[in-house]
């Protein structure tokens, strides 16, 4: 089968009816037109014959054919039946050179059972807020980092992953992102830049394992704490941690030792002295 016109909009609805198929809202589709975009993108993501990826959400597989087209090899994660009865047959030759692999079904219930199998130098896709936050906590979470990870998101949830102390974009998910990769912008993307074109703009971010990755006691605990810290951003750290604790004094001297202020809230807090924090509860408390 002839892969579609990615960069046409009226080709794309076209096939999509030819094929009985149609966008689904509940899966965040929306697939960029702009092939210099798409290069731009890949270009970042840094491939060549020698490298594995993991693409989430491929759709039509405008982003896996120009991966594919620079010698990469594509595990590729696609919920939607539909296009996954089709990319088979669109790189069905990559496929015979076990260059091509197609995983159907939701990448958050199958991406362990894959990384039994090894895990991939690169990690790609465009993501839904939801499915960003939770896959990369999960990876870390299981001690999985990437060389390198690309992913286009909603351009907020990328000015949340980069955000400073202090500042009003500052989450959990900032901390835990910076935590374990370097990030940056790689571009930003006006909604029409896409077909069905959103009502939000979006950013890609490339994001590279650091080099002198800070090593925690226990990574969930640490993730559960910055998620209780953050999810009442507004009070004392002292005063969030008090659930965690047996009592104030414990509290305070895990403060101590962590060389936090009593006062400070979780928003003016590096990563560095929240890592310093959970270690200090953890042996005890969590």
């Amino acid at each position: 089968m002839t892969n579609p016109d990615y960069n046409s909009p009226t080709a794309l609805k076209e096939f999509l009816e030819t094929n009985g198929l149609a966008m689904q809202k509940k899966f965040g589709q929306n697939f960029l037109v702009n092939e210099a975009a798409r290069k731009t993108i890949v270009d970042a993501l840094d491939v060549d014959e020698e490298t594995t990826v993991w693409e989430v959400g491929p759709g039509l597989g405008a982003m896996t054919d120009e991966i594919l087209c620079r010698g990469a090899a594509v595990t590729a994660f696609e919920i939607d039946h539909g296009f996954a009865r089709l990319l088979p047959q669109f790189f069905s030759e990559y496929a015979e050179k076990g260059k091509f692999t197609l995983v159907e079904g939701d990448v958050l219930k199958t991406w362990k059972s894959v990384s039994e199998q090894g895990v991939p130098d690169r990690f790609f896709g465009n993501l839904p807020y939801n499915i960003a936050a939770t896959i990369i906590g999960d990876t870390i979470n299981a001690g999985v980092r990437f060389e390198k990870c690309v992913f286009t998101i909603q351009k907020e949830v990328g000015q949340r992953m980069i955000a400073k102390p202090g500042t009003e974009d500052y989450s959990s998910f900032s901390v835990l992102c910076q935590w374990a990769y370097d990030i940056k912008t790689v571009l930003d993307l006006a909604g029409g830049n896409f077909w069905p074109k959103p009502n939000v703009a979006s950013r890609a971010v490339l994001m590279t394992k650091k080099a002198d990755f800070p090593r925690c006691k226990n990574p969930a605990s640490f993730m559960k704490l910055i998620r209780a810290l953050f999810a009442a951003r507004r009070k004392t750290v002292r005063n969030n941690l008090l659930p965690f604790t047996q009592g104030g004094e414990y509290a305070d001297r895990a403060l101590q030792t962590a060389g936090i202020s009593p006062s400070k809230r979780a928003e003016n807090l590096s990563a560095d002295k929240l890592l310093a924090l959970s270690d200090a509860l953890e042996n005890d408390i969590l």
